[in-house]
């Protein structure tokens, strides 16, 4: 597939006006009203995969607590994890932290500037490495997030869908970067996929770039990006056991490093098998995990999350301790806490929606 080619004149025409539209309707964020490079890199890192309203919060907060990358790279990683907790995605705070020690060690501590030390850091990709030395450092790098895919797929009026014809957008990624203004044209092309040409209805008459846009033009930009054909995601059913022992206390455990929710904390459980009831996988799952055998008793909850790949039911039961002394056979560690020492750990998503039945339950209890 050739790639669509701009006149220099149509170029300084779409640069111009996406800058003069910027200067009025860019959005005033924090990392940009102060941008340091460790500000920048942060906010890149949790804007992948996460809109900027999801975003704010988690990053004041992240600043408070790992104020400059030395701070990161000395924290433990369990105080990192939970610091991002209910972010998602969360290989993205443990290579945050990978890289602050790096950045440390083979930095002095100050965050790299040429694009092959950047992309080698972990969770760093081509369009994220654009998008920090573009902010931090005015290079002209250019960017290919999601945002940049629409707003490039609809312009050029794209036959097929963005993942099909990546060579061709970055292409024309960098070849409508401005070289005088890198920073305001990335930032502002990135405001105007999220603002302006947004997934659904997208708000033509406001656009500045509507003039040039081959979607707008033809009166397909509803149709614009084509999409691919997804199969149905798989869906898990799962087993989860609250164990209690007769301390009053939990059993929780701790996901491998690596992997979906790598380090975080978790009720222990498993994979529904063929003909089992939810109490007998339970048992199976807990002698396999923990060896341990426990006594199911009433169910608490179940609890449906959808992952990127895959949907899951927790289906959730109180059970007793019976015998045995519990092993981590299948996790990093295991610990007995009290219910009111559980919001010290990290712990994912859905599970925040079991503590919160357990309290409830121990309300009412009382």
């Amino acid at each position: 597939m050739h790639s669509r080619q701009f006149s220099d004149a149509q170029r300084h025409q779409l640069r111009r006006s996406l800058l003069e539209w910027y200067r009025h309707q860019g959005r005033s964020l924090p990392w940009r009203d102060h941008p340091t490079p460790y500000r920048i890199w942060i906010s890149e890192v949790m804007l992948q995969q996460t809109q900027v309203k999801t975003v704010l919060p988690y990053f004041e907060r992240w600043m408070q607590q790992f104020p400059d990358v030395q701070r990161l790279a000395q924290a433990d990683l369990q105080t990192v994890l939970k610091a991002w907790e209910g972010l998602g995605y969360y290989a993205r705070a443990r290579n945050l932290h990978r890289s602050a020690q790096e950045i440390c060690d083979r930095h002095h501590g100050e965050f790299p500037q040429s694009y092959d030390e950047v992309l080698a850091l972990p969770g760093i990709g081509r369009s994220t490495a654009g998008a920090i030395l573009s902010a931090a450092f005015a290079q002209p790098q250019p960017l290919l997030d999601g945002n940049v895919k629409r707003v490039l797929a609809r312009l050029i009026a794209l036959a097929v869908p963005p993942s099909k014809a990546l060579t061709e957008l970055w292409d024309l990624s960098g070849q409508l970067l401005d070289p005088q203004n890198p920073r305001d044209f990335n930032q502002a092309i990135m405001d105007l996929g999220a603002t302006c040409c947004t997934p659904k209805n997208p708000a033509c008459l406001l656009c500045p770039w509507r003039h040039e846009c081959q979607a707008y033009q033809t009166h397909t930009q509803h149709d614009l990006p084509m999409t691919e054909s997804r199969s149905p995601l798989p869906h898990k059913e799962i087993g989860v056991a609250v164990i209690w022992n007769d301390r009053q206390q939990i059993l929780i455990d701790r996901r491998p490093e690596e992997g979906l929710l790598g380090g975080l904390w978790e009720f222990p459980g498993g994979k529904l098998e063929a003909g089992e009831s939810y109490p007998d996988c339970i048992r199976r799952e807990i002698q396999e995990e923990l060896a341990i055998d426990v006594e199911v008793g009433n169910h608490l909850i179940t609890v449906s999350h959808a992952y990127s790949h895959f949907k899951v039911s927790l289906h959730v039961y109180h059970c007793r301790h019976l015998s045995g002394e519990p092993q981590a056979l299948e996790s990093q560690e295991i610990r007995w806490v009290r219910l009111d020492e559980l919001d010290e750990f990290p712990f994912p998503k859905a599970n925040s929606k079991i503590i919160a039945a357990l309290r409830e339950a121990d309300t009412q209890k009382d």
